[in-house]
């Protein structure tokens, strides 16, 4: 009988997903899978807080570093590179170990969404892409009067999801909101365990602010100075992760560097409350308070026992 066990374990940015996939992957014999937008791209090591190789305890990770931060990726090739990594771990006898906090990318893996509606009009896209760089054109304000469910998911800095919404309206006379309300009611075609890690609002924004804090000491803004120097643009696909934006903003002279620093962790917040959001939405989804437990193995033991 073929293998169908998949283990997924996500949660808010900061709330301590990657110490503890470490743990549950030794104890599942697992290799573990990234499902985060901006861990993909090599150079963006500091604002991804992508794990090093050290801190991997030789545990295998997949589709990590792989991409230039010019190159383009989106949901469909996440979905797709992953099922090929699945094969591939599955086929050496071990689990595969989803991690991440990109909600979009979990779905669309677990529940199989289909990405083949040929709902795409690259000359209508190219036009908003134009149109995004045009201060005086709010396209975010365009997707609120079309579907205000999308409005309300996407963040309004996240351009290319918004870009992504208003051409399958523009190609289907349809909502994408109401496409992905059909598709979150699939089933899974997987034996799934999903994990939701929590903390607190108040301990949780303490991590936050104090993860920015570090990324900032560890030389955030000379990163993303060396990705200017690469030929990285704004709008591009790699910096609309949480940190990069407003380090860019600061590096030309729209913020100061406080003001960049006080704009990551607000804006990181906003994030995680939006994970948050969209997790709670998954109908398979069992939620763990991190600060119900005293260690982490008494959460692997949980949930091992679900």
């Amino acid at each position: 009988m073929k293998d169908k066990r998949l283990t997924v374990l996500a949660g808010p940015t900061a709330v301590g997903k990657t110490e503890l996939s470490l743990k549950l992957a030794k104890r599942l014999d697992a290799e573990i899978i990234s499902a985060d937008s901006i861990q993909v791209y090599k150079h963006m090591d500091i604002g991804s807080a992508k794990i090093t190789e050290r801190e991997m305890m030789g545990i295998p990770h997949h589709l990590i570093d792989f991409l230039e931060p010019t190159e383009s990726f989106d949901v469909a090739a996440f979905v797709s590179r992953a099922k090929s990594v699945i094969t591939d771990i599955r086929s050496r006898g071990k689990l595969p170990l989803i991690v991440g906090g990109t909600g979009f990318y979990l779905h669309a893996l677990i529940y199989d969404n289909d990405f083949s509606d040929g709902a795409s009009d690259p000359e209508y896209r190219a036009e908003l892409e134009r149109e995004a760089l045009d201060p005086a054109n709010d396209l975010y304000e365009r997707l609120h009067h079309i579907d205000p469910a999308s409005s309300d998911a996407i963040p309004p800095g996240n351009v290319k999801r918004v870009i992504r919404a208003l051409e399958y309206h523009h190609v289907t006379g349809k909502r994408i909101s109401d496409h992905n309300k059909e598709e979150r009611e699939k089933e899974s075609p997987y034996d799934l365990k999903f994990f939701v890690l929590t903390l607190p609002r108040d301990i949780l924004y303490e991590r936050i602010n104090r993860r920015v804090d570090i990324m900032v000491e560890k030389g955030l803004f000379e990163e993303t100075k060396k990705l200017i120097d690469l030929g990285v643009r704004p709008e591009m696909t790699s910096m609309q992760g949480l940190g990069y934006k407003q380090a860019y903003l600061y590096l030309t002279g729209s913020y100061t560097r406080d003001e960049a620093i006080d704009a990551i962790k607000r804006e990181t917040r906003h994030f995680a409350k939006r994970q948050l959001t969209w997790f709670r939405k998954e109908k398979e989804a069992v939620f763990i308070d991190k600060s119900s437990f005293s260690s982490d193995d008494e959460i692997i033991d949980y949930m091992l026992l679900h």
